[in-house]
C-alpha cells in the first residue's frame, strides 16, 4: 500500500499491454482517468474495460487508439460517438455474467482503478454507490490502484475494501457526479399511469434511472408495502421510500431493505445512502441472479426499448446496428419476475421517438440485436394502453401491440403484418 501526492505518479504503475478495469456511474475515478490520458504517450495497447463512465471519455478517442484500446460492457453516452469496432468495440454481456468473465480469467483484470470512501477506524474502505461487478474486478485484479474521496459515501452491503487491499492511491475531494431528474412530458406520465394499473401492493420493483421509469415510480406514490430489489436505483424510487409506499415489509430476500448493485441521481440521493442501514449495494451476481429475484414476490420488472416488433422481440441496446447501451440486466429481471409468484415483466416504451419515428415496427431494423426475445416478453405499455403477450399466438400478439401503437402508425402496421404472412405463404 502507497500513498501518491499526485495522479501522475499512481498511474505510472500502469504499463502497456495491461488491462484496466475502470469503476464506472458515480463512481468513475476522474482524476486518475485523466492523469492516464496524459501518459498516453509512454503507453501502448493498453485494454481498458468498463460498464459505463461518467467522464469525457477522451481514451476512447481515435487518436490514442495506439496507446488505449476500450472494451466496454456497456456503452455509456461519452462512447456513443466513439464506437468503431476496432480499438473501442462492445462486448455483449449480461450484466450478472460479468463477474464470472473476470473471475474465470476468461478475461483477467491486471489492474482495477476505482474509487473509495476514506479507511474507517478499522481500515475498511467502502466502494459506496457502485459495487456492481467492481467488486469482483477489485478481487480478481493483479494490483489496485484507488481514488480516496471523503465525498463517497459508506454504503452497507458488499462493498467494503480493506485499504491493505490497496496497492496503490491518491487523495481528491470532489461531488461524485450527479445526474438530476428529468421534467416529464404527458406521454411519460400517461406510460406511468398505465404501467402503475398493473402494479399491486406489496410488489417488489426493478427500476432504473431515466423518464420511463421514473413515470411509473411516480405514479406509485398511493401504493403501499412497495419494496424495491433492482440492479440500479435513482431519485424515483428515493421519493416512493421518503413518503412511504417503499418499506420492503412484504420482501422475501432482504426485507426491510432496499437491495441494489449500485445507485447514481442527486446528491440527495447520495446522502440518504450513506451509513444508512436500510440500504444495501451488494454484487450483482447475486443482485441480478433470476433464482435470487424469483424469491420475492409480485416481483415487477420495469424496461424499456428502442423497438420492438409485432411478434414481441425487442432490441434494446442498439438503433439497427449502432450499439447505444447493452444488454444490462433487462433479461436477468424479465426472466426472474416471470418466476416470481406473482410477478410482472413489464417492457415500458412511448409509442414513437421524440423525432415521430415509430418504436412498435413490422420488423426490427437491419443489424437490431435482440436483447429479450418475444418468448420472454409479457406486458408490453405505451402512453396508449397495455398490451399482455403471455399466452398469446405471433398474429394474436400483433393484433395487441397494433392496438398500443400511434394511432398514426396502427394502419400501417396492420397492412405490413399481413403483407409479412403472405409473403411467408
Amino acid at each position: 500500500m502507497k500513498r501518491h501526492h499526485s495522479a501522475a505518479e499512481a498511474i505510472e504503475q500502469i504499463k502497456s499491454g495491461q488491462r484496466v478495469f475502470l469503476h464506472g456511474g458515480a463512481a468513475t475515478p476522474n482524476v486518475l482517468i485523466k492523469a492516464l490520458v496524459e501518459q498516453a504517450d509512454r503507453l501502448r495497447d493498453v485494454e481498458l474495460i468498463h460498464i459505463h463512465t461518467h467522464d469525457p471519455g477522451h481514451y476512447g478517442d481515435i487518436e490514442l487508439k495506439k496507446s488505449f484500446r476500450v472494451v466496454n460492457l456497456f456503452v455509456g453516452s461519452n462512447m456513443r460517438p466513439r464506437i468503431n469496432y476496432d480499438h473501442n468495440d462492445y462486448l455483449p454481456i449480461f450484466l450478472s455474467e460479468i463477474p464470472q468473465l473476470f473471475r474465470s480469467r476468461k478475461r483477467p483484470i491486471n489492474v482495477a482503478m476505482v474509487q473509495l470512501s476514506p479507511p474507517d477506524k478499522h481500515g475498511f474502505c467502502s466502494l459506496g454507490v457502485s459495487v456492481d461487478v467492481s467488486k469482483a474486478a477489485v478481487e480478481s485484479a493483479d494490483m489496485v490502484i484507488a481514488q480516496i474521496n471523503p465525498r463517497m459515501p459508506r454504503v452497507h452491503g458488499d462493498g467494503i475494501i480493506h485499504i491493505s487491499h490497496v496497492d496503490h492511491y491518491i487523495e481528491v475531494d470532489q461531488p461524485l457526479h450527479a445526474v438530476p431528474p428529468e421534467a416529464l412530458t404527458e406521454e411519460e406520465k400517461a406510460i406511468g399511469r398505465n404501467a402503475a394499473s398493473l402494479i399491486e401492493d406489496g410488489a417488489t420493483l426493478q427500476a432504473g434511472i431515466g423518464s420511463i421509469p421514473n413515470a411509473v415510480l411516480e405514479a406509485l406514490v398511493g401504493h403501499k408495502h412497495l419494496g424495491i430489489h433492482t440492479e440500479m436505483w435513482s431519485d424515483g424510487a428515493l421519493k416512493l421510500i421518503k413518503c412511504g409506499a417503499v418499506d420492503n415489509s412484504r420482501k422475501s430476500v432482504h426485507p426491510g431493505k432496499t437491495v441494489s448493485g449500485f445507485v447514481i441521481g442527486s446528491q440527495e440521493l447520495y446522502d440518504f445512502v450513506h451509513d444508512n442501514p436500510s440500504v444495501v449495494n451488494l454484487v450483482i451476481d447475486y443482485v441480478n441472479n433470476p433464482a435470487t429475484i424469483k424469491r420475492n414476490p409480485r416481483v415487477t420488472a420495469i424496461n424499456s426499448a428502442v423497438e420492438v416488433d409485432l411478434t414481441g422481440q425487442v432490441c434494446a441496446d442498439s438503433i439497427g446496428p449502432n450499439i447505444i447501451s447493452g444488454v444490462g440486466g433487462q433479461m436477468d429481471f424479465m426472466r426472474g419476475a416471470a418466476l416470481s409468484p406473482g410477478g410482472k415483466p413489464i417492457l415500458a416504451l412511448t409509442s414513437r421517438t421524440t423525432k415521430g419515428i415509430a418504436r412498435i415496427v413490422p420488423t426490427l431494423k437491419l443489424g437490431a440485436g435482440v436483447v429479450t426475445t418475444r418468448a420472454h416478453v409479457h406486458y408490453v405499455v405505451t402512453e396508449h394502453g397495455i398490451a399482455d403477450l403471455f399466452g398469446k399466438t405471433l398474429n394474436e400478439r400483433a393484433r395487441a401491440l397494433i392496438s398500443i401503437a400511434h394511432p398514426a402508425d396502427r394502419e400501417f402496421l396492420d397492412r405490413q403484418w399481413h403483407e409479412i404472412h403472405k409473403r411467408v405463404r
